[in-house]
């Protein structure tokens, strides 16, 4: 496997919901955010994954490419009627998704128990 092939994620399925953490402390690193988006894309189009819970507790850094990444997965989550939703959050990085006014758009919570019982 190539380097830029590893996996970038790491799922571990609770209940039927697939829970994401990230193998990077920064998410900046374009070919990095590439991997990241197709691996998680792959849980809706090739695994048909349709509640899917991202926790970035190791995230430190995340960059505007890897929102637009989030975007396009939360609309791949939709376009399946599924469930995607976000949780443990850096406070500097939640500031990013205020600026944005992705707060709005994600349903986003303090930490993984929370969003793990908010699943229907």
């Amino acid at each position: 496997m190539s380097q830029g092939r590893r996996r970038r994620i790491n799922v571990e399925n609770v209940g039927d919901v697939a829970v994401v953490t990230f193998i990077d402390k920064r998410i900046l690193d374009e070919q990095n955010i590439q991997v990241i988006g197709e691996q998680l894309f792959a849980l809706v189009k090739e695994e048909g994954r349709k509640k899917i819970l991202l926790n970035f507790d190791a995230v430190e850094y995340l960059s505007s490419a890897a929102l637009g990444k989030l975007i396009t997965m939360n609309k791949n989550v939709k376009e399946v009627k599924g469930q995607l939703k976000l949780c443990s959050i850096r406070p500097e990085i939640y500031e990013v998704f205020e600026i944005t006014k992705l707060n709005k758009v994600f349903q986003i919570y303090d930490d993984q128990e929370q969003a793990l019982n908010d699943f229907k």
